[in-house]
């Protein structure tokens, strides 16, 4: 598996987007799974990001935020201004995404989905998302994040 594309690796390549891949082995049923991912990477913790698939109003949505924080669902829902937001079913969000649980990506999504990114990114000269499958992450710009999902920027974290 090693070595090869995700379709998030295949859009920032065909985007000609500056990244790096970074390969970590970490369990994916491990607690405190981010820190983990941080910890194997070598990078603080608030640099890493997690991918959530929730429904907003009934409507599937991507909620990007770092795994020091806990996603705060009604931030999310006044983001993309909604009412109520809760966690999509894992099947529903793996069928929307293409993607399995622990390797969701923001990037090349099957369906390109509403995308909120928590703010705090932008503090960041580089963060680190998943590349599309288990064990692996891409560091890039948060401004390319951006760019790439369509993202609008929210406090979304609760720490």
């Amino acid at each position: 598996m090693a070595g090869q594309g995700t379709p998030a690796t295949a859009l920032l390549a065909k985007r000609r987007i500056n990244h790096s891949t970074h390969p970590y082995d970490v369990s994916p049923d491990a607690p405190n799974y981010g820190a983990l991912v941080a910890a194997a990477l070598g990078v603080p913790p608030e640099r890493v990001f997690k991918s959530l698939v929730a429904e907003v109003d009934g409507a599937l949505a991507v909620a990007v935020v770092p795994v020091t924080g806990e996603l705060d669902l009604k931030a999310l829902a006044a983001a993309l201004g909604g009412k109520r937001a809760a966690m999509a079913d894992r099947a529903v969000a793996e069928r929307a995404t293409g993607y399995v649980r622990g390797g969701i990506s923001p990037l090349g999504q099957r369906r390109r989905l509403p995308t909120v990114l928590d703010s705090s990114a932008l503090g960041h000269p580089s963060v680190y998302v998943s590349a599309g499958r288990r064990g692996l992450q891409v560091e890039l710009a948060p401004g390319d994040l951006v760019a790439l999902t369509g993202a609008s920027t929210a406090p979304l974290s609760t720490s």
